[in-house]
């Protein structure tokens, strides 16, 4: 008997919504997810990447056993617009979380509790623009997700976020800023992760972890025997004990791996690993990051290895060549719960061969730390950066007061960015340009 292609397709259709019904009762097989967010660490500061020093044996194992790009890039040097990325799948400009603070006048001493209450008030229009747009933890909620906040975080009390438990309270007159109580975690062990772990459990809920701890970011101060043993080895002290703070992050991702595979749930579970923005430690100064790394441009601002590991689902390759975004993370997350990005996504899901081979150009931004204008995020841009292969293009804009010219880099050959090319290679420049400008009027 012949059946009718219309009939095959109210039958595929009714299977869609049975699938989606069960999902939605937490009665699927929807993957748990992980994201695992590295503070302050410079793309090369793993053993995986090749630091002769720094041991990092747990991120190692989950680069190993994923798909892990080397050719990984934040949308940001900072990270708060960074992170805002991470969560939305927006570049700054987009979700309009250009900078950590507002740019006001203020006659008194920054961080203190009178300077916190006025940058909350005027944060607040900042925070408004963003939750225009939903976030991973509020599209997850929908397939019944539970979703759990812990370290940095700026937008707010958890829940704001969408998160449906969470450490961070946002409260100015508290400290709250960028994570307040959340930034115990790592530091102060694993524990709250572990019991949202456990309650989800119980549930039976499907559940996502925001683990973005105050690590290997300042203040570097490792356990001692972390210290100790990075002394002999590091240059200078400061040097040293950011060393020990890599570790120290790394003993904590092993803690939470451990526990997802102790409770049986590796199989089924998403992680995804990423730095927010890039760091180089001043070899003199504790805790002072050199330039050329965090709020700057340069590959040690915005390069990152960007890690997915997903048993049987998401193939181990150490991709080398091909270029990522953080931006990706989202659309990888909906694809694996089967749901379709947002139209205003630019990001691919990495699952598709075909999308990541075909990808040859990736973008970021550098904005200033304190954002001028909630309702045109241009004012406070610094450079534009477009990344292909082999070239990589700095372009300054208004807010930029240390550099004015155009920067061309063949990042292949030169990750470190030593000779600036844009002279020799105006054909370059013109065409990149042309690209950029497209992109960034679109």
């Amino acid at each position: 008997m012949k059946i009718k292609r219309n009939r095959i397709s109210d039958v595929l259709s009714f299977l869609l919504l049975v699938l989606t019904l069960n999902a939605a009762s937490g009665q699927s097989k929807l993957p748990n997810i992980i994201y695992i967010l590295s503070d302050d660490q410079a793309w090369n500061d793993y053993g995986f990447t090749g630091h002769p020093h720094i041991e990092t044996p747990n991120i190692d194992k989950l680069a190993a056993d994923g798909l892990t790009f080397t050719r990984g890039y934040v949308t940001a040097p900072l990270c708060s617009p960074s992170l805002a990325s991470i969560i939305t799948g927006l570049y700054p400009h987009q979700h309009g979380i250009t900078g950590n603070d507002p740019a006001f006048t203020f006659d008194g001493q920054r961080y203190r509790s009178d300077w916190m209450a006025a940058r909350s008030r005027l944060y607040k229009d900042y925070l408004d623009e963003f939750q225009k747009y939903p976030t991973i933890p509020m599209l997850l909620k929908k397939l019944g997700y539970l979703s759990f906040q812990s370290g940095k975080w700026w937008g707010g009390h958890w829940s704001e976020g969408g998160f449906t438990h969470g450490m961070t309270h946002g409260d100015p007159a508290k400290g709250g800023r960028h994570g307040d109580e959340g930034l115990k975690i790592g530091r102060e062990g694993m524990d709250p992760i572990f019991e949202f772990i456990d309650e989800a459990i119980d549930k039976k809920n499907p559940f996502f972890v925001w683990y973005a701890p105050f690590l290997p970011h300042s203040p570097h101060n490792p356990p001692d025997s972390l210290l100790q043993k990075y002394l002999p080895k590091a240059p200078t002290k400061p040097i040293a004990a950011y060393w020990a703070m890599c570790e120290w992050l790394d003993i904590t991702v092993g803690q939470l791996l451990d526990k997802v595979e102790a409770e049986g749930l590796a199989e089924n579970t998403l992680v995804v690993f990423v730095t927010d923005n890039g760091w180089i430690q001043d070899p003199d100064k504790p805790n002072i990051y050199a330039p050329g790394s965090k709020q700057d441009p340069q590959d040690m601002g915005i390069r990152t290895p960007i890690i997915y590991k997903w048993p049987k689902r998401i193939k181990p390759q150490m991709n080398t060549v091909n270029l990522s975004s953080s931006i990706d993370i989202v659309p990888t997350t909906l694809a694996a719960v089967g749901l379709k990005s947002e139209a205003n996504m630019e990001g691919i899901n990495v699952m598709d061969e075909k999308a990541v081979r075909k990808r040859n150009v990736i973008y970021s931004l550098d904005f200033s730390h304190d954002m001028v204008q909630v309702d045109q995020p241009e004012k406070s841009l610094e450079s534009r950066m477009i990344i292909t292969t082999p070239w990589k293009m700095i372009v300054p804009d208004v807010a930029n007061q240390q550099n004015k010219n155009v920067l061309l880099y063949n990042i292949i050959k030169d990750p470190m960015e030593k000779n600036n090319l844009a002279s020799s290679n105006p054909k370059v420049v013109k065409n990149l340009m042309k690209t950029l400008d497209a992109w960034w009027d679109n």
